[in-house]
C-alpha cells in the first residue's frame, strides 16, 4: 500500500467493537433490535477496510442474557470473520455477561472468578479486564486484579499496553444517570497504571461514542452495535434508540493512536469515485498526485477523474 502523506502507515490496526448483546433464539431486543443483524452488519464493514485490522477487541455486553446459546451464536457470527482477517479476537466482560457462562461459550473453560485475559498482538499487549460485579450493573476492580495487573505492567510491552475495558474510568457528562453505574474507585486503577506502558484505555458500556483521558492515558468509548443512547434526548432521563451504532477502528503508531469511527448502516453516496482509481493515482509520482489532488483549479474537481488521470 502506497504511502500518500507524510506519515508511515501503523504498526497495529485494531477494531473496537462494543455492546453486541446478543440474544438467542432470535428473540429481538426490546422487542424492536436484531442484535444478531446488526453484528453481522457490522463486522460486514470490517472487509471494506484496507489495511485489514489484526485484532477484534469487543468491551463487554456480549450477551444480553448471558445465555449459552448466545455466546454459542457469538462465536458462530465472529469466529469465520477473524479467521479470514487473519484477526486475534479478544473477548471482555460486561455487566450483562456472566462470568461463568462467558468462561463456556467464548473460551470453554470453567470459571467462576475474574475474567481477567493478556493477548499479545504482535508485541502490542492488550489487556482484558473484567469489571463485572456479579448481581449489579455498576463496576469495580478488586485488590487481588489490581496486584494481577500492576505484575503484568511491571513488565514493558514491545510495543506498549491497551486496557479493554467495559466500565471506562471516565465521566458521562451527556448521561449523568450513568454515574450510578460506573466503576468505582477509579483511582485505583490510576495508582497502578502510573509509570507505566500503557498507551490507551478502551471501554463501551454507555452506548455512545465517547473520549477523556485518566491519569494521563487517552480513553476511548465505543459506541454499540445493537441500539445507541441519545445523548440529547427530548424531555426523557434516558433514550435509547435504534440509529447511529457504529465501532471504532484503532491505527497505532509509534507515537500516537489514531481512532476512527466506522457507522454500522451504509449510506447513500453522493460523490466519490471508483476503487480502480486508485490505481491511477498510485501510479503518479508524489509531485504529480499533490498537483493534480491538491490544486484548486485542477480539472480533476471539474471532470471525470478517469479523463484526468489516465
Amino acid at each position: 500500500m502506497i504511502q500518500y502523506g507524510q506519515h508511515p502507515h501503523p504498526g497495529h490496526v485494531i477494531a473496537h467493537i462494543s455492546d453486541p448483546h446478543l440474544l438467542a433464539g432470535g428473540v429481538k431486543q426490546y422487542g424492536a433490535i436484531d442484535t444478531e443483524d446488526k453484528l453481522r452488519e457490522a463486522l460486514g464493514r470490517l472487509a471494506h477496510l484496507n489495511p485489514a485490522p489484526r485484532a477484534l477487541v469487543f468491551t463487554g455486553d456480549l450477551a444480553d442474557k448471558a445465555e449459552p446459546a448466545a455466546y454459542a451464536l457469538l462465536r458462530e457470527i465472529v469466529e469465520p470473520v477473524a479467521a479470514e482477517l487473519g484477526a486475534e479476537v479478544v473477548w471482555t466482560m460486561g455487566n450483562h455477561d456472566e462470568r461463568a457462562e462467558f468462561a463456556a461459550g467464548l473460551y470453554d473453560e470453567d470459571g467462576a472468578g475474574p475474567q481477567d485475559r493478556v493477548h499479545d498482538i504482535g508485541g502490542l499487549r492488550i489487556v482484558a479486564l473484567d469489571t463485572s460485579v456479579p448481581g449489579f450493573h455498576h463496576g469495580e476492580l478488586d485488590g487481588d486484579q489490581l496486584v494481577w495487573l500492576a505484575e503484568v505492567l511491571a513488565t514493558p510491552a514491545p510495543h506498549g499496553t491497551l486496557l479493554a475495558m467495559h466500565h471506562a474510568p471516565i465521566p458521562v457528562p451527556m448521561t449523568p444517570a450513568a454515574g450510578i453505574i460506573e466503576l468505582l474507585d477509579q483511582h485505583r486503577l490510576a495508582g497502578v497504571i502510573a509509570g507505566t506502558d500503557v498507551r490507551g484505555i478502551l471501554g463501551g458500556h454507555f452506548h455512545f461514542t465517547s473520549y477523556s483521558t485518566f491519569a494521563g492515558v487517552p480513553v476511548s468509548i465505543a459506541s454499540a452495535t445493537c441500539y445507541t443512547s441519545d445523548p440529547a434526548p427530548d424531555a426523557r432521563f434516558i433514550s435509547g434508540v435504534d440509529a447511529h451504532q457504529s465501532f471504532t477502528m484503532l491505527h497505532v503508531y509509534d507515537d500516537r493512536i489514531v481512532h476512527s469511527i466506522v457507522p454500522v448502516a451504509t449510506a447513500p453516496e453522493v460523490s466519490g469515485f471508483p476503487s480502480d482509481v486508485a490505481q491511477q493515482v498510485e501510479a503518479l509520482t508524489a509531485e504529480e498526485r499533490r498537483d493534480i489532488l491538491s490544486r484548486k483549479d485542477s480539472p480533476f474537481y471539474a471532470s471525470d477523474v478517469g479523463q484526468v488521470i489516465e
